[in-house]
């Protein structure tokens, strides 16, 4: 794609970066077929491709984002199946971030919508308020049909989607030693959404690491991987959470040692893998995220080194739903199902696994009109394959599906856990 960008607008490391990324775009459309949103409205300019020429003409002009391009900015998921699909490596998820960046110093969103945001910010990425929000919404799930009727839809969505059970204890902060010989040492990642949500995710992999040698410490400091304030657009948030993450494991890395960072969370670990690209212009922290990133892996990958096999048969067909942040932000498609299969399940695929199920982080409050159809086409697809249980490595992929299903989804490492001596998964207790 030819762009015209001056050599003054070029001087900003940002806008270099994203002339990059549009010159490698060569209008082929292959992007489109594998689009959620364009799968579902037809719209060119909700496809990757027309949002690429709505960026361009933005950034180029340094023209203030408008409402349309906006509209159509926001119904990107972020799913990135188009660089999956894309044959010429355009690197979209760093392009529709600047134009996020780019939306949040020039436009003005409607009061309600700044409200909504506003919200989310200060409580999702913290996992005590977290859970009091999703206590509170749990009780007032009675009230979800009459907020959407006077026009409050993202409120109803956040309040459909609060889990009907209530989450366990948090999981503590330190070292969690190996049992035996120690084979190696990790940091895990907590996260914001696990830890308030589904603190068994985190726990059943300390549990599942420690049996099989390995030491996990869980540094005080570590929280939410900014990923939420990023794709917002809010660059002084994302600054924060980002540095205090490099922070707490850079001291680890410096002072014991770790073999890798795991992250139990595929949307989180997209976005701590990006942090070298994200501080890369940051003098004090550029070395220090680059290795950060460097150490990151999904659990899976780290257990898929551990040889674990499972004790038999456990009877059980798994629907695996791969998480878009796993299979096109980390390119993570086999280890979650070899290692499955390696515990003695009976592994499925869904049709249709490409397509994102519509949770994308905040998507599903803020979009949720989209979301639903995205979430029963998704469903669909997985009762298809009529599974016991669905298995999904992301919470948010978790709580998207468990409200529109009653299949018990849970997360891999829970079913790893279980089939190698751990207790049976809070979702599968009375079905297993």
């Amino acid at each position: 794609m030819q762009t015209s960008f001056s050599l003054a607008q070029l001087a900003d490391p940002d806008v270099a970066e994203a002339d990059k990324i549009l010159r490698a775009c060569v209008h082929c459309g292959f992007c489109t077929a594998t689009c959620p949103t364009y799968v579902l409205l037809g719209d060119e300019r909700d496809s990757p491709r027309g949002r690429i020429y709505l960026i361009k003409d933005m950034l180029e002009n340094e023209r203030p984002a408008t409402g349309d391009v906006v509209r159509h900015i926001d119904r990107c998921l972020s799913c990135l199946a188009c660089m999956t699909t894309c044959p010429s490596g355009v690197h979209y998820m760093h392009l529709v971030d600047h134009a996020r960046y780019h939306i949040a110093r020039t436009y003005t969103r409607p009061w309600l919508e700044r409200a909504i945001r506003e919200f989310l910010l200060r409580v999702m990425p913290y996992p005590r308020r977290l859970r009091v929000a999703s206590v509170m919404a749990a009780l007032g799930r009675p009230f979800a049909p009459l907020l959407a009727a006077f026009g409050l839809k993202p409120l109803a969505a956040a309040i459909r989607l609060a889990p009907s059970r209530a989450p366990g204890p948090y999981t503590e902060t330190g070292v969690h030693p190996a049992q035996g010989p120690r084979r190696g040492r990790v940091a895990l990642m907590r996260g914001c959404a696990n830890e308030a949500l589904a603190p068994s995710i985190t726990q059943a992999a300390i549990r599942l690491l420690n049996r099989h040698g390995v030491e996990v410490v869980i540094p005080p400091g570590e929280g939410c991987c900014g990923s939420l304030a990023h794709h917002m657009g809010r660059e002084a948030e994302t600054h924060a959470f980002v540095t205090a993450n490099v922070d707490a494991w850079t001291r680890e890395i410096e002072g014991e040692g770790l073999d890798a960072i795991l992250v139990t969370l595929s949307g989180c670990g997209t976005t701590v893998k990006d942090y070298g690209f994200m501080l890369r212009n940051d003098a004090a922290y550029a070395d220090k995220a680059a290795k950060v990133s460097a150490l990151t892996r999904d659990a899976t990958e780290y257990l898929a080194t551990l040889g674990i096999r499972g004790s038999g048969s456990r009877n059980l067909a798994v629907a695996y739903h791969s998480a878009c942040s796993l299979q096109h932000g980390q390119k993570v498609t086999r280890q979650p199902k070899e290692l499955l299969a390696a515990c003695g399940f009976d592994v499925r695929d869904v049709p249709e696994g490409h397509l994102c199920c519509g949770s994308a982080g905040t998507y599903n409050i803020l979009q949720p009109d989209i979301a639903v159809r995205l979430r029963a086409r998704k469903i669909a697809n997985i009762e298809k394959v009529a599974p016991d249980a669905i298995a999904a490595a992301n919470v948010g992929c978790i709580a998207q599906l468990a409200s529109g299903t009653g299949i018990p989804v849970v997360h891999p490492v829970e079913l790893i856990d279980w089939a190698t001596g751990g207790p049976v998964p809070d979702g599968l207790k009375g079905r297993a």
